[in-house]
């Protein structure tokens, strides 16, 4: 979790850090260093999570009682800097007068700027989601760009988040990929491999699993897919029971790395911002099969840790999936070293430095 990394990263350099400002918070536990930390929460969060999605066009409101909310603790007690972490609104947050903002910025929000359709689908839910949008859309964008202040220095994901932060927004950004834990997603040389494929993904339109599922059925190759979301019950109906296709939902940490070890290749069907899984699949020694676009043209090498399909078909997938390298599960070989590249040691150089230049610089607010 990168708002844990930078978190526990201040710490260490002697920072002081007095509170987290958020839009909703459902009080699980996110980590030590982030639990003790008090946090101040949007008004918002007093309906239902179920309603989140449904509270689209309230998400300005919240932003400016938050940025209140920050500048009177701001007149209490001052603070030097903001840092935000945002794929969708509170990047937006206000800082007070001469406090720089850095925003560590996984996308400009989706719904809004790119993906529009893959968060519709052709069920009830869906088509009322497609008529939101469609009627709050082209004011939250309004919204969006004009709350991005000049002066808020942008860290984007991967290239792909940075070219979008300029499309959307006209703003340059630095390029700093999230920490991955390569210390824990590791190769073991013991386990033995199947000739399986594996998928880990939210069950979400946008992710089009259903590519997947169609894949594996037309190479008659199984496919193990790890995860739960409301796209589930339809991806179930859209494999039609197929034995080749097993669901098996959530997952601990240690069995998801044994997924890993074990698969013959990872499949990564959807453009992602940069897409951390692929990276952990890498880690484990395993090969990535991934649409020749988003944040994965950072993190796979097409012919040597995975193979890249161009077009988001069934045929096009399946055909890099017989072209995909085969697993390496030594420890020097290049899916471990190609992951290597975002370990949280490679994050947190990157971010310390950009960092100490933002705190030298003079911030006009």
């Amino acid at each position: 979790m990168v708002l844990d990394a930078i978190a526990s990263l201040l710490l260490t350099q002697n920072h002081t850090i007095t509170r987290i400002y958020t839009m909703f918070d459902n009080g699980s536990t996110l980590s030590p260093t982030l639990d003790a930390l008090p946090r101040t929460v949007s008004s918002l969060n007093n309906h239902p999570e179920s309603l989140r999605r449904w509270l689209l066009p309230r998400y300005p409101k919240a932003v400016r009682e938050l940025s209140t909310k920050l500048h009177r603790d701001h007149s209490d007690e001052p603070i030097d800097l903001v840092i935000s972490t945002s794929s969708s609104a509170i990047k937006s947050i206000q800082p007070p007068s001469g406090v720089p903002h850095i925003c560590y910025c996984h996308a400009p929000a989706r719904y809004l700027w790119s993906q529009s359709s893959n968060y519709t689908s052709p069920d009830l839910k869906g088509r009322l989601r497609a008529l939101g949008l469609k009627v709050f859309a082209n004011r939250l964008r309004t919204w969006d760009c004009r709350t991005t202040a000049p002066h808020t220095h942008f860290i984007a994901n991967s290239n792909h988040t940075a070219d979008e932060i300029m499309r959307c927004y006209a703003h340059d950004s630095s390029v700093i990929h999230p920490p991955v834990r390569t210390d824990y997603f590791t190769p073991d040389p013991s386990v033995t491999r199947g000739d399986h494929l594996l998928l880990v993904s939210a069950l979400e339109p946008y992710k089009r699993v259903d590519l997947a599922i169609d894949a594996a059925i037309q190479l008659d190759r199984k496919l193990v897919i790890v995860g739960s979301g409301s796209h589930e019950p339809t991806l179930r109906t859209h494999a039609k029971y197929n034995p080749l296709i097993s669901f098996v939902g959530k997952v601990s940490d240690d069995q998801l790395r044994d997924h890993y070890r074990r698969a013959r290749a990872f499949l990564f069907p959807q453009i992602e911002d940069f897409g951390i899984t692929a990276v952990e699949s890498q880690s484990c020694g395993t090969p990535v099969v991934a649409q020749h676009a988003g944040g994965a043209l950072d993190s796979v090498i097409d012919g040597s840790t995975g193979c890249f399909f161009n077009d988001p078909t069934p045929e096009s997938l399946a055909d890099a999936i017989e072209r995909c390298p085969p697993p390496n599960a030594e420890p020097d070989a290049g899916c471990r070293t190609n992951a290597l590249r975002f370990s949280r040691e490679a994050f947190d150089s990157r971010f310390l430095q950009l960092l100490n230049e933002v705190m030298d610089q003079p911030c006009s607010g």
